[in-house]
């Protein structure tokens, strides 16, 4: 214990106060300073593996919360309870004084957080504890931190430790700021949440402290600290894009960048995988969830993809460099990959071969496992017998993603995913979009907005139908000021008029059931475009106002897209009747979502954009406030 304390007075690094006060007085912790240890100890130790993370509460109760298993290709992790398998979307409490839109502790709790910061505190003394120290972020744009944890959630760590760059204790540069920090007490989900998973931020002038309450990783391990990043951001006029960033080399060596945003199950992850063919050989586009009939098409080669962040680019002012564009870098040290699109052997055969002999132990969630085996991504842990869950997981390294880019990009193409449900005109709804739109960019800032999270999500608890992720879809992990986001965005927006935009549904395109093939259709298709401008008459102004630019016709290595997936008012399955009664639905969401962003503090030009939408304004109208020259 000492030796810890003395290394940090030597280096001059200064541990937040609640973190040298659960250090000093705990029943005992051990340091970690690599992955590698953490996965010895998600078992709970070498010749271990099988392993149940359980925790006695104060009535006695012995809660089981995840069982661990020790496979070949790392460590396989299964929650015993199907909700802690996702994300719940309303985690997310403020214990601190700070300027937020967020749910303060106080107001949801009925009391001040200072009484159950001090709880927290007294259990993990009581315990034996993992401490590590990390970087989040990359090439010294980012938060230093602290992680401290049960020493039985092992695991737990272990993923943190792979999405964070961990820094070893005995190499921690002199100086080397903690600027956040993770305190994790899974027993407090049942004797004060109702078994629900709550994340308390608790902000101040020097620390972004997070109390994760439960052992799921996307909102602590992974979204908390990106709502640490977006908290470092919105101090310092910058944000941190919750994207996939990919570059792409066509046959003919264009290359082409594209950053793809959107709400979670938006396709993020799904923008650097690769199209799979039938056993002929052919594409299949869609299939028609009405007929039953089939659209396929013929590629002889795809693009080469070379991937650049899996889920969060930092857009930092230091890596603005090229004027007119967007420049990125990745936030994330490891990916948190969703493979519930992978559904039997052969479907990506890249990121099969990637997780099967990986280079270094992997973390899979949700994936079935025994103890000794080898984790497939395609064995999903069932919630319930012939149910599998829908949000399978898998943490990559980056360094061991083949062809991994990892110097800023410029980015030409900006894309934004809207999972998308079926549409007839029986039973109209919002999934008109076509199998891409081209976005003017006082659009794309709207879009952005309302982050529509869409159709049967994967990725979090939900209750399905239409709900809104909000500025730019990272709302739900930002702690501070919704209009400060906004106007960051739009900041953006204006300032890189070289970037084009794009929308792009996946899953259903009108009537027609596509998954994600209309993004990576979109990918092959600009890419192999360049740089040069559409024909005038190739497209027009969408029938919806809100989709921008709807194609004429699409042709992709002379195989022409049918106008149906185009234009889905042209489908005998949906007709104008249904798409315009989609487009109301759509509309009534935009001006029910853009109504919080008038406020005194939004940017002049932010309101202009709104109120042309609440007005009914023309794609025209659009134009007119920010121009595009696409």
């Amino acid at each position: 214990m000492q030796n810890l304390f003395d290394i940090l007075a030597t280096n001059k690094v200064v541990l937040p106060d609640d973190a040298k006060e659960i250090l000093s007085a705990c029943k005992s912790f051990t340091v970690f300073d690599t992955v590698q240890q953490l996965a010895i100890a998600a078992v709970g130790g070498e010749n271990n593996t099988e392993y149940e993370v359980k925790y006695t509460l104060p009535d006695e109760k012995e809660v089981t919360e995840v069982i661990v298993h020790k496979v070949t290709n790392g460590i396989s992790a299964n929650y015993t309870e199907a909700y802690m398998r996702r994300r719940d979307p309303n985690t997310m409490l403020i214990g601190d004084d700070l300027p937020t839109d967020k749910l303060r502790f106080t107001d949801h709790m009925g009391y001040d957080f200072n009484d159950l910061r001090k709880e927290t505190i007294a259990w993990l003394q009581s315990q034996d504890l993992a401490v590590f120290f990390f970087f989040a972020g990359r090439d010294n744009i980012g938060t230093g931190g602290i992680a401290i944890a049960p020493a039985n959630a092992g695991f737990f760590a272990m993923g943190l430790a792979m999405l964070q760059q961990i820094v070893p204790h005995d190499a921690l540069p002199a100086d080397f700021k903690i600027e956040s920090a993770i305190y994790v007490a899974p027993t407090f989900r049942h004797t004060h949440f109702n078994g629900k998973q709550i994340v308390v931020h608790k902000r101040s002038s020097s620390v972004h402290e997070i109390f994760s309450y439960n052992l799921y990783p996307g909102p602590s391990a992974k979204k908390g600290l990106y709502g640490a990043l977006l908290t470092k951001g919105e101090k310092e006029g910058w944000t941190t894009t919750h994207c996939s960033t990919v570059q792409v080399a066509s046959p003919y060596d264009n290359v082409t960048t594209f950053m793809h945003e959107g709400a979670s199950g938006g396709g993020k992850s799904e923008m650097l995988q690769t199209i799979v063919r039938e056993t002929n050989g052919e594409i299949l586009v869609g299939k028609n969830s009405v007929t039953g009939d089939k659209i396929v098409i013929h590629l002889p080669l795809f693009c080469s993809f070379y991937p650049v962040t899996d889920d969060m680019a930092l857009c930092h002012p230091s890596l603005q460099n090229t004027p007119g564009k967007l420049s990125a870098l990745d936030a994330e040290n490891a990916w948190f990959i969703r493979v519930d699109s992978i559904t039997d052997y052969g479907h990506d055969p890249h990121l099969e071969k990637l997780t099967i002999k990986p280079q270094e132990p992997l973390l899979f969630i949700n994936v079935e496992s025994n103890p000794g085996s080898t984790a497939l991504i395609w064995n999903h842990t069932q919630d319930s017998p012939g149910k599998p869950c829908p949000n399978p997981r898998v943490i990559v390294p980056r360094s061991i993603v083949p062809n991994v880019v990892s110097n800023p990009v410029n980015i030409d193409v900006r894309s934004f995913g809207i999972r998308t449900p079926p549409c007839t005109k029986e039973n109209p709804t919002y999934g008109i979009v076509g199998l891409f739109h081209v976005l003017p960019p006082a659009l794309a800032w709207l879009w952005r907005l309302v982050a529509p999270r869409g159709h049967a999500n994967p990725s979090i608890v939900d209750g399905g139908g239409m709900g809104s992720e909000g500025v730019g879809s990272y709302w739900p992990f930002a702690t501070g000021k919704m209009i400060v986001h906004a106007n960051i965005l739009l900041d953006q927006i204006v300032k890189t008029p070289r970037t084009r935009y794009t929308l792009v549904p996946n899953q259903y395109v009108g009537a027609w059931k596509t998954g994600f093939k209309p993004q990576l259709l979109m990918r092959e298709y600009l890419t192999r475009r360049g740089s040069a401008k559409l024909r005038n008459e190739q497209y027009q102004i969408a029938r919806c106002p809100l989709l921008g630019f709807e194609f004429n016709y699409l042709t992709l290595e002379g195989e022409r897209i049918p106008t149906r997936l185009l234009k889905v008012y042209k489908q005998a399955e949906v007709g104008t009747e249904g798409y315009d009664a989609g487009a109301e639905i759509l509309f009534n969401f935009f001006k029910q979502e853009l109504q919080q962003y008038l406020t005194p503090e939004l940017d002049p030009l932010g309101k202009q954009i709104i109120e042309t939408c609440l007005n009914r304004g023309t794609v025209e109208d659009y134009m007119e406030l920010i121009p595009m020259a696409y």
